[in-house]
C-alpha cells in the first residue's frame, strides 16, 4: 500500500487493542517466552553496545524485554525507559521487574512513531520483536535517531519468514482455508512482516544510521504436548481469538485440531513439541 491508502491512526487504535486483549494471555506464558528468549535480549544488548552507566531507551517493550535485560547491564548508575502503546502490556513489565527486584527501568506509555519521553541523549536503544507491527517504520526509525546522541548505536530483532518461524506459521494456511479468508496485505502488522528487512534497512539508512548488519538468530520453543501450543496460540493471539469467536462453535472445533494436528509434525515418541524459529537481529549505528 501507498502511505496515502494507509489510514495509521487506524491501525494503531487496533495495534493498541490487540496488545491489551494479549496482555493475560502474555502473563500466563511469559516465564516459558523469556527464557526461550533470553539470549536474543543478550545478543541486542551486545550488538547495541550497552554498557554500564548507560541511558537506553527500549521501544514495544511488551512484557519488558529487552529493557530488564539492560537495565541489568548498565547498573545503577545507567537507566533505561522502557516504552510501549499498550497500558496492559506495561502493567506486566512493571509487575515482572518488581518480581525481579530490577528498580533502574522507567516505563512509559507511548507509540514507536512519536515516542514522547521526557529524557534525551540516550546511549543505546533497542527493540525485541516489536517494530513488525509499527505502521510508520520511517516515523519510528527518524524518531529513535533524534533520541539518541551522536555514535549511539540501535539493535532489533524481528521473525523471519514463512516455515523457518513454524511458532508462527504452523496452521496458518489450514486456518485460512477453514475459514476462507484470504492471505493477509503483505504491508499489514503480522509477527512475520519484516522477514524481509529491505524496508526496515532502508528506514534507517534514512533516518541516517549507517554499519546496518543483520545476523539470524535461532529462537527454540517447547511445550508439552500439540494440545498445548494451540492452548498457547489461542491465550496468546488476541486475532486469532477474534476470528474463534466470529465462528460456529462447529468452525471453531475445526480451527483448533487443524493447529493441533500441524504441530503435531514436530512432537518426538512421547508428544514433546519443540520448535525452532529464525530471527534476525538488526544493528546500526549513529
Amino acid at each position: 500500500m501507498s502511505e496515502q491508502t494507509v489510514d495509521y491512526e487506524r491501525v494503531r487504535r487496533e495495534q493498541r487493542e490487540f496488545w491489551n486483549n494479549a496482555a493475560p494471555g502474555w502473563k500466563q506464558m511469559f516465564l516459558s517466552l523469556d527464557r526461550a528468549g533470553q539470549h536474543v535480549s543478550d545478543r541486542l544488548v551486545e550488538l547495541a553496545r550497552i554498557k554500564p552507566g548507560d541511558r537506553v531507551l527500549d521501544i514495544a517493550t511488551g512484557s519488558g524485554e529487552p529493557a530488564i535485560t539492560a537495565a541489568r547491564k548498565v547498573g545503577p548508575r545507567g537507566l533505561v525507559v522502557a516504552t510501549d502503546m499498550s497500558p496492559a502490556m506495561l502493567a506486566l513489565a512493571r509487575e515482572r521487574a518488581t518480581s525481579l527486584g530490577v528498580t533502574n527501568v522507567k516505563f512509559v506509555e507511548t507509540g514507536a512513531e512519536a515516542i514522547v519521553v521526557e529524557e534525551r541523549n540516550f546511549n543505546a536503544a533497542v527493540c525485541r520483536w516489536g517494530l513488525m507491527f509499527v505502521p510508520d517504520l520511517e516515523a519510528a526509525a527518524r524518531r529513535i535517531a533524534e533520541l539518541l546522541i551522536p555514535g549511539a548505536s540501535f539493535a532489533t530483532a524481528v521473525w523471519s519468514g514463512g516455515a523457518k518461524v513454524p511458532m508462527i506459521s504452523v496452521g496458518e494456511e489450514a486456518v485460512r482455508s477453514i475459514a476462507n479468508l484470504p492471505p493477509p496485505p503483505a504491508d499489514a502488522p503480522h509477527p512475520q512482516r519484516l522477514a524481509d528487512t529491505a524496508p526496515l534497512e532502508s528506514a534507517l539508512g534514512r533516518a541516517g544510521f549507517k554499519d546496518i548488519r543483520r545476523e539470524p538468530i535461532i529462537v527454540s520453543f517447547d511445550w508439552p504436548s500439540a494440545e498445548e501450543f494451540t492452548a498457547q496460540r489461542r491465550a496468546m493471539s488476541a486475532p486469532f481469538r477474534a476470528l474463534l469467536g466470529r465462528v460456529s462453535p462447529e468452525m471453531q472445533e475445526r480451527i483448533l485440531s487443524a493447529v493441533t494436528e500441524e504441530a503435531r509434525r514436530f512432537a518426538n515418541a512421547a508428544g514433546l513439541v519443540h520448535m525452532d524459529n529464525e530471527a534476525i537481529c538488526i544493528a546500526a549505528h549513529l
